[in-house]
């Protein structure tokens, strides 16, 4: 009788594990596909965008085509009137594309920082404008699995990051400084860049307790 029960107790502990160990790999698996998800929409938005911009003076027939997919739309300037286009990225306006190598990292850079936004891509919290003389603060989050900024770490001086806003210019920055400092740091936003465009990555360190901060400059 005490075998019985001892083994009744043994079958649902397996019972247990078997479910836990279940919901795990299935929790790791919806994680992986949301993931890839991601990085496939950013990329295929990068590639895309890329292509749009090269061509300033798209058809009619394309711009339709184009406005399709991935969320890139050419927008008509309502209070300009004029034919200036606007490219969004889920509902966002976008003011350019980021890569960067090291990482195999392709992403829209938002034109404002909300937390929605940050949730979507990254987005441009200080500076003119992208690819412009001075200093262009972009802000990414870091979940700690691969998505945004999450490698940022890795990144190490010398590794090149590529920018292209929507005029079509593309810019190679190439990483000189990184380091951690305070959320509330805000010293290295202005700086003497010499006349030069020079960006700067900013994320959470992977405890939360400070900011990892990226510059690189145009070569």
């Amino acid at each position: 009788m005490f075998e019985s029960k001892y083994s009744k107790v043994l079958t649902v502990i397996l019972v247990i594990v078997i479910i836990a160990i279940v919901g795990l790999l299935g929790f790791l698996g919806y994680e992986y596909y949301k993931n890839y998800i991601v990085s496939k929409d950013t990329s295929e938005f990068v590639d895309e965008f890329q292509g749009e911009v090269a061509d300033q003076n798209p058809t009619t027939e394309e711009n339709n085509e184009n406005s399709e997919g991935n969320g890139l739309l050419d927008l008509k300037d309502a209070e300009t009137g004029t034919g200036t286009t606007k490219k969004m990225y889920k509902g966002f306006g976008v003011l350019g594309t980021m890569e960067i190598p090291a990482t195999n990292f392709k992403y829209p850079v938002l034109e404002k920082v909300t937390k929605k936004s940050i949730e979507t891509a990254v987005a441009f919290l200080y500076g003119t404008e992208l690819n412009k003389e001075g200093n262009s603060v972009i802000i990414g989050h870091n979940y700690r699995n691969g998505l945004f900024f999450s490698n940022n770490k890795k990144l190490n001086v010398g590794d090149k990051i590529y920018v292209t806003d929507n005029d079509g210019k593309k810019l190679t920055y190439t990483i000189y400084n990184k380091f951690e400092t305070t959320p509330e740091d805000t010293s290295f936003y202005q700086r003497d860049t010499g006349g030069k465009p020079e960006i700067t990555l900013s994320t959470c360190t992977d405890d939360s307790k400070a900011r990892l901060i990226i510059c690189a400059r145009v070569e």
